[in-house]
């Protein structure tokens, strides 16, 4: 009986201190540390908002050349896609018939000027005459009307030589532009017609050149309501970038010069257009090309990392922030243009707060965290 007592006696004492640690145990749970998480505070942001959009570029100034007169090509005296200066001869045409008539219309001006000068001097001489009354006053009046006959035909004269000198000139058809000449379409010995259908050649100047290309009316109406909203001019020219069909940059800038007034009912699209330096003729009418169209400069926009937006099953798009606590909040955003890597905001954010960019999948709402700024590439 002595030896029953002892585990009694033992055991009384384990079961005191078991529960006593089990009482702290629900008394004092256990606290983890906050979770490190990237964040990146917003900051004012200089950003253009850029288009990129498809065109095709247009000869600067594009001149059909075509005859004035009729006759037949004598010579050409252009290199076929060859550059032309403005007023260089291209073609000749055979000029023996109008050098003829420009010597007709000289002779015919020499008699014009004999005629009159006899009947300036008719009229001098009845002059007198009519004082003396030795001669009727029809005839002195018919004097005077020849006179004045005279003096008309005269004019006439130089107008027919002046006309014939113009068709002689035109013998020597010229460029108007300086530019690139086309193929010959007429070679020596042709027949040309005066303002014929068909031209010549035609000549094209491409430095500068043309780009153009079409625009959704209602993105374009917005960028400029917002420009107006920040109180800038949306009718200012701003830089316009070429991506070439290979995918390589233009290295010559442009500007937007001309945006249509009309919109395509088909399409709903505006017509843009913009002028690039072209001196190598590195870019050649009807080539495929996009344009990074630059038409709205902020000077202290709102942006946030593209990997921070998170979206909803509806689409809207909400990131996560460090609140006042150093805890998680969600922070519903409005969004707008992508541009590289971040979004505009457009509402729900402000400058200083510390958006988080990184160990998303470890946190959630109301999650204690240790901020750690992060610089993304």
């Amino acid at each position: 009986m002595p030896e029953s007592r002892y585990p009694s006696i033992w055991v009384a004492p384990l079961l005191f201190a078991l529960s006593a640690c089990s009482g702290d145990a629900q008394q004092a749970p256990m606290e983890f540390p906050p979770t490190p998480v990237g964040v990146v505070e917003l900051a004012p942001q200089s950003v253009a908002l850029t288009t990129s959009l498809p065109g095709r570029t247009q000869a600067f100034r594009v001149a059909e050349i075509r005859p004035r007169i009729n006759g037949i090509i004598e010579q050409r005296l252009f290199q076929e896609g060859g550059e032309v200066d403005a007023g260089e001869v291209l073609y000749l045409i055979e000029d023996s018939t109008y050098r003829a008539a420009v010597n007709a219309a000289e002779a015919n001006v020499a008699q014009a000027e004999a005629a009159h000068e006899l009947a300036r001097l008719r009229n001098e001489r009845l002059q007198p005459l009519l004082a003396r009354q030795t001669v009727s006053q029809q005839e002195f009046d018919e004097a005077v009307a020849s006179l004045h006959q005279a003096e008309a035909a005269v004019a006439a004269a130089r107008a027919q030589l002046e006309t014939a000198r113009i068709s002689l000139q035109y013998t020597r058809i010229t460029s108007p532009i300086s530019g690139r000449a086309d193929k010959s379409e007429f070679t020596e010995g042709a027949l040309v017609t005066a303002l014929q259908g068909e031209p010549l050649t035609t000549v094209r100047q491409l430095d500068p050149i043309y780009v153009e290309f079409s625009q959704s009316v209602n993105v374009l109406m917005a960028l400029r309501k917002q420009a107006l909203d920040l109180g800038m001019n949306p009718a200012s020219r701003l830089p316009v970038y070429l991506i070439m069909e290979d995918g390589s940059r233009y290295d010559q800038a442009g500007e937007l010069e001309f945006a249509e007034v009309n919109v395509d009912e088909a399409t709903g699209t505006v017509t843009l257009r913009a002028v690039f330096p072209n001196p190598d003729s590195l870019l050649l009418p009807g080539m495929f090309v996009r344009a990074e169209l630059t038409q709205l400069q902020l000077d202290s926009a709102l942006t946030v990392p593209q990997q921070a937006v998170q979206r909803d099953a509806s689409g809207g798009a909400s990131v996560w922030v460090i609140g006042s606590e150093g805890t998680v909040e969600v922070r519903p955003i409005e969004i707008g243009h992508a541009i590289e890597d971040q979004w505009l905001v457009e509402a729900g954010l402000q400058f200083g707060d510390q958006v988080i960019v990184d160990s998303l999948q470890k946190i959630g709402p109301g999650t204690a965290v240790s901020p750690i700024p992060t610089q993304l590439n």
